[in-house]
């Protein structure tokens, strides 16, 4: 069920397991702390490696071994990683949010013979969701974490009962699974190279090492996880892991720790800068010295206020997806840097262009899906991934305009969604945005925008047309339609559900309203 794809897909980075990274990390800066969380607990390398060495004895896990496990943002997630790297085993992180038809669709797939999870968590009885699934079960009482109470809530054993760590870094070690907007999630295949080599946009455009304090409150289990992770260990650097954001009370228990990094997408940034205006002139963040955003592009005038605000011009934008991780990296020192695209490519990484797909060659891409009949259909003839999004290459940046799968076609002529959504998200007014294409019997289809608004504003056609106009956004990418919504409908992993606005749009109406 594992097999590599053909050696064209094939990534050539130095061999080097993750373990070989914790191990070397723990041997030559030991005191170094690693990780901490919003509980009041460290690790340091050496402790890291010692309880992920003793979590996986205490599994008594086995190499070749398929585990899947789903955890929030806290220690207990890099340190339950780390023990399934020591052993070699496949693993298969998901996040806490997901639920019975997402777990069950993909432990059809995996068919782990190991699956870990909170007995309880937020409310939530992740145990009782997963009890009646073909695998063994470890229940996690992560509940009592707010108790105060220092030690992890994993089992621990003797590490002289493990076998040899594994050496082969090619082999296929990681199951993560795209977030399904238009499909059923698809398994992407990871190996302990590839989840390394992604790391590379963070070291070199951020310039993530000693002395940097990054905290994350987005979920760990993404891929990203993996990746930041074999950032610090690379290079240096503390992560400190917060299970939830609540945009006051978060922000400023952050702040506490003394962040050089903050990210990581613009309802985050918001946060940041709302919280600074709170304080007024007494500096939140003293020590901060760049951004980094991993989701849409930021708008510009937002990167201006966090500038203004902080004194920081460093923001390093990057675009990746689950099966080609960190991709790109802008850096904000870089001399030539493009407002408003993506970066460079990350270090190994090459970018072409076809037909107006961005398609990618590089370390970082994944081994195959875990149904390889999917495979043919995601490279081309020449061992390229298809992105599947669209894009231009100038100059050597990379700018990303949308999915192809979501261009909007009004009277024969492609517009992108996300170029209308990122005019629209600039509006004063406008906290969230979505663009979807409405059928229409004159047109083929026009463009529907469908907003969340501040509190108390009500919005027309007319008051989104004259700010398209304001924008530059070309006559016909203009919004015909417009619909308000508390919030836009998203996935477990965050997107929003496109085919359900369509829905509730409803499909084939006889014009604007």
């Amino acid at each position: 069920m594992y097999v590599l794809p053909t050696p064209s897909t094939q990534p050539t980075e130095p061999s080097v397991t993750l373990w070989d990274l914790i191990a070397t990390a723990a041997h030559e800066h030991p005191d170094r702390v690693l990780f901490s969380d919003d509980y009041g607990r460290s690790l340091t390398t050496e402790q890291f490696r010692d309880a992920a060495e003793r979590v996986a004895a205490g599994l008594r896990l086995r190499t070749g071994q398929v585990v899947s496990w789903q955890l929030p943002t806290v220690l207990e997630a890099p340190v339950l990683l780390a023990a399934l790297a020591r052993v070699g085993v496949v693993q298969n992180p998901l996040v806490a949010i997901l639920r019975e038809s997402e777990i069950g669709l993909i432990t059809r797939q995996v068919s782990p013979e190991l699956l870990i999870v909170p007995r309880v968590w937020r409310g939530f009885a992740h145990g009782d969701m997963v009890r009646g699934l073909d695998a063994e079960v470890v229940g996690l009482d992560l509940e009592a974490l707010g108790s105060g109470r220092a030690e992890l809530r994993l089992p621990m054993g003797d590490p002289a009962t493990l076998p040899p760590p594994p050496t082969d870094p090619t082999e296929v070690r990681w199951l993560y699974f795209s977030s399904g907007t238009t499909a059923a999630p698809k398994g992407a295949q990871h190996t302990d190279l590839s989840v390394i080599a992604s790391s590379s946009a963070l070291t070199d455009a951020l310039g993530l090492g000693d002395g940097d304090v990054y905290p994350i409150a987005w979920a760990y289990p993404h891929i990203g996880g993996a990746s930041v992770t074999a950032a610090i260990l690379r290079r240096g650097g503390r992560l400190v892991l917060f299970d939830s954001f609540d945009p006051a009370a978060t922000v400023e228990r952050m702040a506490v720790h003394r962040p050089t990094v903050l990210g990581s997408a613009t309802p985050f940034f918001r946060a940041y800068l709302d919280a600074q205006h709170r304080k007024a002139s007494d500096p939140l963040f003293p020590a901060l010295r760049a951004f980094v955003n991993g989701g849409a592009a930021i708008p510009p005038d937002m990167i201006d206020e966090l500038a203004g605000t902080f004194g920081v011009r460093h923001l390093s934008n990057s675009w990746g997806l689950t099966e080609f991780p960190c991709a790109t990296a802008l850096a904000g020192d870089d001399p030539g840097a493009k407002v408003g695209t993506v970066g460079r490519p990350a270090s190994g990484v090459r970018v072409r262009v076809v037909d107006g797909e961005l398609r990618l060659q590089g370390p970082q891409c994944f081994a195959g899906y875990l149904d390889s009949t999917l495979d043919a259909a995601a490279f081309d003839a020449d061992g390229w991934f298809r992105t599947g999004d669209l894009g231009t290459l100038d100059a050597g940046f990379v700018s990303v305009a949308g999915r192809l799968k979501e261009i909007i076609i009004r009277n024969a002529e492609n517009i992108s969604a996300l170029e209308v959504e990122n005019a629209l998200r600039r509006h004063r007014d406008v906290v969230d945005a979505a663009v979807v294409g409405v059928p229409d019997a004159r047109t083929g289809e026009r463009v529907c925008a469908v907003l969340v608004t501040r509190p108390g504003v009500e919005l027309t056609l007319k008051d989104i047309a004259a700010h398209c106009r304001i924008e530059g956004l070309a006559r016909y990418k203009t919004p015909e339609q417009l619909e308000t919504v508390t919030a836009l409908p998203r996935n477990a992993m965050g997107k929003v559900l496109k085919q359900q606005l369509q829905a509730h749009i409803g499909q084939g109406g006889d014009g604007p309203r």
